[in-house]
């Protein structure tokens, strides 16, 4: 898996560096055609000139808040809508023929949507911000950073051995919010020394250029020839690409229902039971439910800076910085170091004991799992009830840092679910969620923008309240996941 995290890294850095500056690029272009609006149908009017490239004071108004947050909510919906379809097409596809292609596919898309976005705010006159809904078409069709994640983590499951996926997701975890920590400071950067916020959009595009070579000639594939066949083989058994009689309804209907590549979480036939399938739901229901609070938090929070404490781009990438760099330095150490302790450590004490090693299996998920689950969750209430009752910049800080410890719940929470299923299905179940994150991305992001846009103008804490109430269900829901949720799986061919 050492050969994608350099890759991956690059990845998260562009992808961590464009969050802020194209917020407040939107909230600039939103401004701007709200007083070129306002200013037509009321002569008499007067507004300071919004800068593309500045701080505007000006827009730190209720009614622009409302606007900017509802288009950031388009370019949510749009590519999780299509990224909810084609995650799973693409994860399940990556089991058939490799990781590498379709990692390249996912980045292309980004690749498209920088494009648009240079130039959108390049000629701000001829092209409307609305342009920018078509990049985010693009990245949806492309699988948006929804597959990315996935099949990184499919790339690692590859190559490692169930025990201990946990911590090797918690690394690709860990880049990721390394690239959110440090790509807003690389941007604020670049901002500062060039006055443009346009140089941040080519950096980034440089980045997904690099990583779309570097992927293609330098990253080996995670997968053999051998198992890319025993999984075609499989899928051809299936029947999935068979037609019998014509275009019948039944087929059309497995091609035209979207949540069909859910049944991954309900599995028949030999090792399984009804405890396994169970789990597997339960663990994908916290995981979605995380990451849906994580997407509808995002923009909102951003936002709310702006609006509560005046913070500008430089004042909102220090933040980000501090909490995604707590973030990654609990997946760096706390959770490899537990699972040292707890799993590792354990293994090598019975290798001892024993004289010869103990071979590592899909257990399901353990006690361990679990209790790192829970008590990260309890992290993320706090900090969000801390975000809804501070009043001070300073403590909103903390408030980020608590929220941050939560991190290590999500690669937990993944690798727990690819121990509940054999090695040639692990592509297809991480498609499968990210057929759920996608979804999420559509709900979550509308629920929280219309209750940040109610609330705005008199409680805008009121959604921060709400975001800590979903945390609380996830931790309900925790508790009905049972340990080891199921017994070893049927070998699927001679190298297992």
């Amino acid at each position: 898996m050492y050969w994608l995290l350099p890759a991956f890294s690059l990845f998260a850095l562009a992808f961590g560096g464009i969050i802020v500056p194209k917020l407040n690029l939107i909230l600039s272009l939103v401004c701007r055609e709200y007083f070129f609006d306002r200013a037509i149908t009321d002569p008499t009017f007067i507004f300071a000139p919004v800068i593309l490239e500045g701080e505007n004071p000006q827009c730190r108004i209720p009614e622009v808040q409302a606007l900017t947050t509802k288009f950031t909510l388009y370019l949510m919906i749009i590519p999780g809508i299509l990224s909810a379809i084609m995650a799973p097409k693409l994860g399940a596809l990556s089991d058939r023929y490799g990781r590498k292609t379709f990692m390249i596919i996912s980045s292309s898309g980004l690749f498209v949507t920088e494009i648009i976005t240079i130039l959108v705010a390049k000629y701000p006159d001829s092209l409307h911000y609305r342009w920018l809904l078509v990049g985010a078409a693009f990245d949806g069709i492309s699988g948006s950073f929804t597959i990315g994640m996935a099949l990184t983590h499919a790339y690692a499951a590859d190559c490692t051995s169930p025990p201990k996926r946990s911590a090797a997701f918690g690394y690709f975890h860990a880049c990721l919010f390394n690239g959110i920590a440090f790509g807003p400071l690389v941007a604020a950067a670049l901002i500062k020394a060039t006055g443009q916020v346009i140089i941040v959009f080519y950096v980034a595009l440089g980045i997904h250029t690099l990583f779309i070579i570097f992927v293609a000639l330098v990253v080996p594939e995670s997968l053999t020839k051998k198992r890319q066949l025993l999984a075609r083989e499989k899928h051809a058994r299936e029947g999935d690409d068979i037609v019998w009689g014509g275009y019948t309804s039944l087929w059309a209907w497995k091609k035209l229902n979207i949540l069909r590549p859910l049944k991954v979480l309900w599995p028949t036939g030999p090792g399984s039971s009804g405890r396994l399938r169970m789990n597997l739901i339960l663990i994908a229901s916290v995981d979605t439910i995380i990451f849906g609070v994580a997407m509808g938090a995002m923009n909102v929070t951003v936002l709310y800076l702006n609006l509560q404490f005046g913070w500008v781009t430089a004042d909102t990438s220090l933040f980000m910085f501090l909490v995604n760099t707590t973030r990654c330095s609990c997946l760096l150490i706390i959770l490899p170091l537990l699972n040292y302790l707890f799993r590792t450590r354990r293994a090598n004490k019975q290798r001892r004991e024993s004289g010869f090693a103990i071979p590592e299996k899909n257990s399901g998920t353990d006690n361990l799992d679990l209790n790192i689950v829970r008590v990260a969750i309890l992290f993320e209430v706090l900090g969000f009830c801390g975000y809804a009752f501070t009043r001070t910049g300073t403590l909103f800080a903390v408030s980020g840092v608590i929220t941050a410890i939560g991190g290590i719940a999500s690669p937990t929470l993944q690798s727990a679910l690819t121990r509940h299923i054999p090695q040639e299905k692990v592509g297809q179940l991480l498609g499968a969620t990210g057929l759920l994150h996608g979804l999420s991305r559509v709900f979550a992001p509308i629920l929280f923008s219309l209750i940040y846009v109610a609330t705005v103008a008199k409680f805008p804490q009121t959604v921060f309240v709400v975001l800590a109430g979903f945390f609380g269900l996830a931790f309900a829901v925790s508790w009905f996941i049972k340990p080891h949720g199921k017994p070893d799986p049927i070998p699927i061919s001679d190298e297992s």
